[in-house]
């Protein structure tokens, strides 16, 4: 007599979402890491918490979606994520952090990022997200989206060439005045441009515009260094 064979259950052969989390805040990331270990179809590889970390590891570890922390020590999270796709061009990855401006959010999926969601999102939304870049699409949170959309119908200006000069002198440091005179234009001049910049890019702060030049690769090249 044959034996008809045991129906097979196909959750048995799915295998997990290997993935690794990249955050400079131990505490982030092991609130994380205890969240997503409560999901049967997720498995965390590891947590490291700068983006050098990571890069020295992905290469053995081959995860399928990196959460990724954008500020953090030696390599942000931009240069990461390249430096990460060329090595292991299969890998998601998703940004988690508190930044919602537009340029952080444009930045990250033109440095190839699969999604970008906001630290103050409920638990369950990072698990859909994951879910949602395994599948090959990508994910935006609600706060991410609604700081991609234009206001009253017309998208936040670009920065003109001379603003793109005029911020890199800012951010190496060079006073208002050290920058008229590197350019040949007068201090007023400098102030404008440095006011129209701020407007632009939603920064208050010199440090800001500092900040940004250095997580928006302004700086490469110019022997500046984090």
């Amino acid at each position: 007599m044959t034996e008809t064979p045991a129906p097979q259950d196909d959750t048995l052969n799915e295998t997990p979402v290997k993935l690794v989390i990249v955050d400079d805040h131990p505490m982030v990331a092991e609130g994380i890491q205890s969240i997503l270990e409560s999901y049967d179809d997720i498995e965390v590889q590891a947590t490291f918490q700068s983006g050098r970390a990571i890069i020295d590891e992905v290469e053995a570890l081959r995860p399928d979606v990196i959460l990724m922390d954008l500020n953090m020590p030696d390599i942000g999270g931009l240069s990461a994520t390249e430096i990460i796709l060329e090595r292991c061009p299969d890998t998601r990855i998703l940004i988690l952090t508190m930044h919602d401006s537009r340029e952080y959010i444009s930045t990250a999926l033109d440095h190839g990022a699969m999604g970008y969601v906001l630290k103050d999102v409920p638990t369950d939304e990072i698990k859909t997200a994951i879910d949602t870049v395994m599948r090959g699409e990508r994910y935006l949170c609600t706060g991410a989206q609604g700081s991609l959309e234009p206001a009253n119908g017309r998208g936040r200006d670009a920065l003109t060439g001379r603003e793109q000069t005029i911020l890199l002198q800012l951010a190496q440091g060079k006073s208002n005045k050290e920058v008229a005179i590197a350019l040949d234009i007068s201090v007023r001049t400098v102030e404008t441009h440095r006011k129209n910049i701020k407007r632009k890019l939603g920064i208050s702060s010199t440090a800001g515009l500092t900040r940004y030049a250095l997580e928006h690769g302004v700086l490469q090249g110019t022997g500046v260094g984090l």
